[in-house]
């Protein structure tokens, strides 16, 4: 029941004392501030750094040729393999846990001439299943398909930065004909990353072909540059099974770890998530302790009051007051500073945090390290409430020891 003598006694000890329940609240402020600031930068850098990821498939792996450092079969070490359409059929039959391989054929950076027009790009020779694996955003026409490169088409997917300066904004693109090394591609799409920052301006730099066309019009047979497949489990389990399979197709001695580069994707994600466990639980500690900080203070200055109105508390039990009256009044004074104060201070942190990532995205600023700070609002709200225990808890002691007053001596108290 609402006790408004109660809320008045309260207010008016506030106000009576602003200095010391101004730098009380302050401590409570402070730390649920840098808690929710913690927490959120936290949260921006887990951003920025997913956000090189974009949405590829995280149980990928990338297989490339190098060259081998030891001898083998009647073949010198400084060997460089060249690896062939066979060499993924022989995965697939190999290793069933390979749920899609995408060979590759890097065409390198090639002349892309349109009217008056001509800059040079990156150029790739594709599958239709590597968009699978690195997915884009078809914003215009569509990815190569199946029948592309069965039938090695001579179309091009180009991306955005291609498109933007080759044509006008108000311009059909899929349909037209755009020259690129010498040779006419009909472009059949335009896209655009899912990654963010260079990353993404680099991949909407380059354009994409069917790989077979690449082989037919380089006179390739069936060679490829590298490939990546994704695998259904633990990437790690299977990848030196994979790399083995190669080994023995070229001849390539067991023991020659450098004869063929991975990456494993997996193993890194990992790695990054673990990374940010860490951070977060090294936010959680910094702030909890800047918290306890504010709590104690908090008791500090219950103790303080209980000690200043200890001839009003005995003169209150001399007319009647109970020990729970006593004890709820020192509790919700210690409540209220604490929640109004930890409040105001979450609201602060996830304004700041707000203010943060418009301004960047108002001015463009982007990193690959730091992206849409924020911090989840349930989060915010469950440490609040944990704080308002706190409070309650470090206004208990002063609150019991207020409610044993004993009255005769209270009143000789000066």
């Amino acid at each position: 029941m609402f006790d408004l003598d109660k809320w008045q006694e309260i207010f008016y000890t506030i106000t009576n004392n602003k200095l010391r329940t101004g730098l009380t609240a302050m401590g409570v402020f402070w730390g649920i501030f840098m808690l929710t600031l913690l927490l959120g930068s936290g949260k921006g850098m887990e951003n920025g750094v997913m956000a090189m990821f974009g949405d590829s498939a995280k149980n990928a792996l990338y297989i490339w040729p190098q060259r081998s450092t030891m001898p083998y079969k009647g073949f010198k070490a400084g060997r460089r393999v060249q690896y062939t359409m066979d060499d993924v059929h022989a995965i697939i039959d190999n290793v069933p846990q390979v749920e899609v391989v995408a060979p590759r054929f890097g065409m390198g950076s090639l002349t892309f001439v349109r009217n008056e027009k001509s800059e040079a790009y990156e150029v790739r020779g594709e599958t239709q299943d590597f968009i699978k694996i690195e997915p884009t955003n078809i914003i215009l026409g569509r990815y190569i398909n199946a029948l592309d490169v069965e039938k090695s088409r001579k179309i091009i997917v180009i991306g955005k930065q291609i498109r933007d300066i080759f044509f006008e904004e108000d311009e059909d693109v899929v349909g037209q004909y755009i020259q690129v090394g010498g040779i006419d591609y009909l472009i059949s799409g335009v896209f655009t990353s899912k990654r963010q920052g260079e990353d993404a301006a680099e991949d909407e730099r380059t354009a994409y072909v069917p790989i077979t066309t690449v082989q037919r019009i380089r006179n390739l047979g069936n060679k490829i540059g590298w490939f990546v497949c994704t695998i259904n489990g633990n990437v790690s389990a299977f990848e030196t099974k994979i790399i083995d399979v190669i080994k023995q197709r070229h001849n390539i001695h067991p023991d020659d770890d450098q004869a063929i580069g991975h990456f494993n994707l997996e193993e890194e994600f990992n790695q990054f998530q673990g990374l940010f466990i860490a951070i977060n639980l090294f936010v959680w500690f910094v702030g909890i302790g800047t918290l306890i900080a504010g709590i104690v203070s908090v008791g500090n200055v219950m103790l303080i009051v209980v000690k200043e109105r200890t001839r009003e508390i005995g003169i209150r039990k001399s007319l009647g007051a109970t020990p729970g009256s006593i004890i709820s009044m020192i509790l919700m004074e210690s409540v209220f500073i604490t929640a109004i104060s930890g409040y105001i201070g979450l609201l602060v942190g996830a304004g700041l945090l707000w203010l943060i990532a418009t301004l960047m995205d108002q001015f463009g600023v982007e990193s690959m390290f730091f992206a849409n700070p924020e911090v989840n609002m349930t989060t915010g709200l469950i440490s609040l409430l944990i704080l308002v225990c706190a409070g309650t808890f470090a206004g208990l002691i002063p609150a019991i020891q207020a409610s044993k007053v004993n009255p005769v001596d209270a009143l000789k108290d000066e």
